[in-house]
C-alpha cells in the first residue's frame, strides 16, 4: 500500500498548485471591465448544456467532433476509475461496485477508445497536417501526456490482476493480455510503480491544464453559460460620457471580462481561421491568432507582432487556403525586448488585420467554445476612428459621403427618390410614399443600394411589382429616407451611426411606423436587433420572409416555368446573424422548372461575399473574397447564382465578370426570380 503521508503530501502539492494557478487566471479575467454581457439566464443554461454535453458546435466537423466526444466522455468515465485506483492503492479496498466485472470492462474499453482518439488527433495534426492546426511541441506534449495516463491506468490494472492472482477474463480485454506479458516482473513492485506513475501524471496534467490552452476545460462551459441568446449585436457607446478619455480599445486594460473569458476559453483549434474569408484570401487576419496574441499579452509574455514579410504570400488560387495567413502569423509573433506594455494596435494586432474583417461571423459560428472574435476587432476600429480619427482613405470618404448626403457615394440627397419617377415612367403607376398612404401595413425601407444603384434598382422594381400583385398595403419614405447607419457602425464610427439611428427612430415614431420590410439584410439586422437599444420596437421583416409568406398564402402565384438550375448564396447577415435560410429556398422551390443545386458551403456555413463590415466600400488587397465565392458557385454548374442582398448581388456579378462567366451565368435576387415566374414572359424583368 502507498505511504499515506507521502500520498497526502503529493496530493496537497498538486491540488494546491492547481488552485493557485486557477486563482491567478480568474484574477486576470475579473480585472477586465464590466460590459453587461456576463448575465445568466435559464435559456443560456439550456443552450450551454447542449454545447458542452451534446458537442453540437464541435460536431459540425464530424470526425474532429467524434474524436473530442470520445476524449470528453472518456475522461469523465475514467475519473471514476482514477478514484478507484487511488482509493484502492491507499486503503487496499475497492469502492462500492468497482469490484464488479462490468466496471472494469467499461474502464478498459474507455482507455482503448481514448488511445485511439489520441492516435487520430496525432494523425490529423502531424501526418495529415491540417492547415488550421498549429504544430510544434506543446500539442505533441499533450498527446504524449494523455497517452501516458492511459498506459499508466492499463499497467496499474494489469499488475493489480497479477498481484491478486486473478485469471485472464474476457471482461478485462486490456489488462488480461498485459498481465500475461508482465508476469516476469514482481507484481507488488510493478503495481506500486504504475500506481505512483498514474498519480503523478494525473496531478501533473491537472497543474498543466490552467497553464495551457486546455484551460478551456474549465472556461468553455462558463463561456457558454454567459453567452447571450439571440442574434449578436454591438454594444452601444455612451457618447455623452464626459469622463471618457477615449472610446474603443487599444490597451489590455480596455478588455472586458467577457472578452478575457473568451481569450482563456480559446482552444487554438483553428476552426475560426479555417472559415475566415480574410484568412483564406491572404489578408493576414486569423481569428485564432487574434485570440492567442491578446491572451499572451494579458499573460505578459513579452511578445509583439513584427511581420517577417509585408503581407502573406499570395497563393494565386480560387480555392480557400489559409497556409499563407498561418505562416505570416506564426513567423511574426516573436519575443520582444523587455519594455512597457505593448499597444494592442500596431504591436499586437496590425491595422491590416483590423480592417480586413468582413464581420461575417463565420468564426463565431464555428467556434466550439462560444467565443466572440468580432468584439475586439470592432472595439479597435472604434478606437482608431473615434479616438484617433485614423482609417483607410476610402473609409473616410465613405463616411463623409454618408454624413453629408446620407449615401456612400455622395450622390445628392434629393435624388434618393428619383427611382420612384423612373419606376413610374416604366410601369405606369406610382409607388406610394408615406404621405400618399399614411397608414400602410408595411413601410418599405428601400435603402441606399435599392434607391441609387442601377443594378439594385432591378430588385427594387421587381419587389414593388410583387407587393402590388399581392395586394399588400405599403409605402416608402422617399426623399425622407436616410442611411440606416450599418456602414458607419461596422466601420467604427459609432457617433455617425447613433446620429442616423436616432433620426430614423424619430421618423418612425412620427409616422407611427410599427412594421418595416427591407431588401437589405444589413438594414434588417440593424433595425430588428440593434435599433432596439435606441427605442425602436417595431416588427421587421426581410423581403424574402414576406414574399415566402405571400406565396404560401396564395397571394402570389409563381405559375410560369423558369427552366434553369440555380445555386444560392446566403447572406451572412441573414443566415448567420438571424438564422434565415429557409425563406428564400421556400420561394425558389415554389418556382416551377427551377432546380436548386447547393454549394458545398451554404446556409450558416456559407462563405461571405466580402462586402460586409464596410468592406463594400474599401479597396481589397490580394485575392478577392467574392472571386473565391463565385468560383464555388460556378463549380456547381448552375445557370443562375441567386442571392437575397444587394451587396451580395453586386459582388457575385463582379465575380462572374472576373471569371469570364457573365455570358453563361447570371446573378439574380430572389425577388427577380419570383417576378419571372409570377408575371407573363412579355412583362418579366429579365
Amino acid at each position: 500500500m502507498a505511504n499515506v503521508w507521502v500520498f497526502l503530501g503529493v496530493m496537497l502539492l498538486g491540488i494546491g498548485a492547481f488552485a493557485w494557478i486557477v486563482a491567478g487566471r480568474i484574477r486576470l479575467i475579473m480585472a477586465g471591465k464590466q460590459d453587461g454581457r456576463m448575465a445568466l439566464s435559464r435559456e443560456q443554461a439550456k443552450a450551454a448544456s447542449v454545447q458542452v454535453f451534446g458537442h453540437r458546435r464541435l460536431l459540425q466537423d464530424r470526425r474532429s467532433g467524434a474524436m473530442h466526444l470520445v476524449l470528453f466522455y472518456g475522461f469523465l468515465v475514467l475519473q471514476i476509475g482514477a478514484l478507484e485506483i487511488i482509493v484502492k492503492g491507499v486503503s487496499g479496498r475497492s469502492l462500492p461496485l468497482a469490484d464488479r466485472p462490468w466496471f472494469g470492462l467499461v474502464q478498459e474499453l474507455t482507455v482503448a477508445l481514448v488511445l485511439l482518439a489520441v492516435a487520430y488527433a496525432g494523425y490529423r495534426r502531424y501526418v495529415r497536417r491540417l492547415s488550421r492546426l498549429p504544430k510544434g511541441r506543446k500539442p505533441a506534449l499533450v498527446l504524449i501526456w494523455i497517452s501516458a495516463l492511459m498506459i499508466s491506468i492499463a499497467l496499474t490494472l494489469a499488475f493489480d490482476r497479477l498481484r491478486e492472482g486473478r485469471e485472464a477474463s474476457a471482461m478485462a480485454p486490456l489488462s488480461s493480455p498485459l498481465a500475461s506479458g508482465l508476469d516476469a516482473i514482481p507484481a507488488a513492485v510493478g503495481y506500486e510503480s504504475a500506481w505512483w506513475a498514474h498519480l503523478v501524471l494525473l496531478l501533473g496534467f491537472l497543474v498543466y491544464v490552467p497553464l495551457s490552452k486546455h484551460f478551456h476545460l474549465m472556461t468553455a462551459p462558463v463561456n457558454w453559460l454567459f453567452r447571450p441568446k439571440g442574434p449578436p449585436t454591438m454594444t452601444p457607446l455612451d457618447l455623452e460620457d464626459e469622463s471618457a478619455e477615449k472610446f474603443g480599445m487599444n490597451e489590455i486594460a480596455d478588455l472586458t471580462r467577457a472578452t478575457r473569458l473568451d481569450l482563456f476559453a480559446c482552444v487554438e483549434c483553428g476552426r475560426c481561421t479555417d472559415v475566415c474569408p480574410a484568412a483564406n484570401t491572404d489578408k493576414g487576419l486569423s481569428p485564432m491568432h487574434l485570440m492567442t496574441k491578446l491572451r499572451d499579452t494579458i499573460l505578459n509574455k513579452g511578445m509583439t507582432f513584427t511581420p517577417a514579410f509585408a503581407t502573406p504570400a499570395q497563393s494565386n488560387t480560387d480555392r480557400m487556403d489559409i497556409h499563407a495567413t498561418m505562416a505570416w502569423q506564426s513567423a511574426g509573433w516573436i519575443q520582444s525586448p523587455e519594455g512597457a506594455e505593448p499597444s494592442l494596435i500596431g504591436e499586437v494586432v496590425t491595422e491590416q488585420e483590423i480592417w480586413s474583417c468582413t464581420t461575417c461571423r463565420a468564426c463565431e459560428e464555428r467556434c466550439p467554445v462560444g467565443n466572440r472574435q468580432l468584439t475586439p476587432l470592432i472595439e479597435m476600429r472604434r478606437y482608431l476612428v473615434l479616438t484617433e480619427g485614423r482609417m483607410p482613405a476610402e473609409a473616410k470618404r465613405t463616411l463623409q459621403n454618408i454624413d453629408r448626403q446620407s449615401n456612400p457615394w455622395g450622390f445628392p440627397r434629393q435624388e434618393r427618390a428619383a427611382w420612384i419617377e423612373a419606376f413610374a415612367a416604366r410601369e405606369g403607376w406610382r409607388i406610394p410614399t408615406i404621405r400618399d398612404n399614411p397608414k400602410p401595413q408595411w413601410l418599405w425601407w428601400v435603402g441606399s443600394m435599392g434607391a441609387y444603384d442601377l443594378r439594385a434598382r432591378g430588385v427594387t422594381f421587381a419587389f414593388a411589382r410583387l407587393l402590388r400583385e399581392a395586394g399588400v398595403s405599403f409605402a416608402v419614405l422617399g426623399a425622407e429616407e436616410r442611411n440606416s447607419g450599418d456602414t458607419p457602425r461596422r466601420l467604427g464610427d459609432e457617433y455617425l451611426f447613433q446620429e442616423l439611428c436616432r433620426g430614423n427612430v424619430e421618423t418612425f415614431k412620427r409616422y407611427g411606423i410599427k412594421r418595416i420590410v427591407t431588401t437589405c439584410p444589413h438594414t434588417y439586422h440593424l433595425f430588428r436587433n440593434e435599433y432596439r437599444d435606441f427605442g425602436f420596437e417595431g416588427e421587421v421583416r426581410h423581403h424574402t420572409e414576406l414574399l415566402s409568406e405571400l406565396v404560401q398564402a396564395g397571394r402570389l402565384k409563381p405559375r410560369h416555368a423558369v427552366d434553369k438550375t440555380l445555386t444560392f448564396h446566403d447572406s451572412c447577415y441573414l443566415a448567420r446573424y438571424n438564422g434565415i435560410t429557409e425563406a428564400p429556398r421556400a420561394i425558389m422551390s415554389a418556382i416551377p422548372g427551377l432546380s436548386l443545386n447547393e454549394m458545398e458551403k451554404s446556409g450558416k456555413n456559407g462563405l461571405c461575399c466580402g462586402a460586409g463590415g464596410g468592406r463594400m466600400w474599401l479597396e481589397e488587397p490580394g485575392r478577392r473574397v467574392n472571386e473565391v465565392r463565385t468560383a464555388q458557385a460556378l463549380h456547381t454548374g448552375a445557370d443562375i447564382v441567386g442571392s437575397s442582398c444587394p451587396y451580395c448581388l453586386t459582388m457575385m456579378e463582379e465575380g462572374l465578370r472576373k471569371h469570364g462567366a457573365e455570358e453563361r451565368t447570371s446573378a439574380l435576387d430572389v425577388a427577380e426570380l419570383l417576378a419571372m415566374s409570377v408575371f407573363p414572359s412579355r412583362n418579366r424583368e429579365r
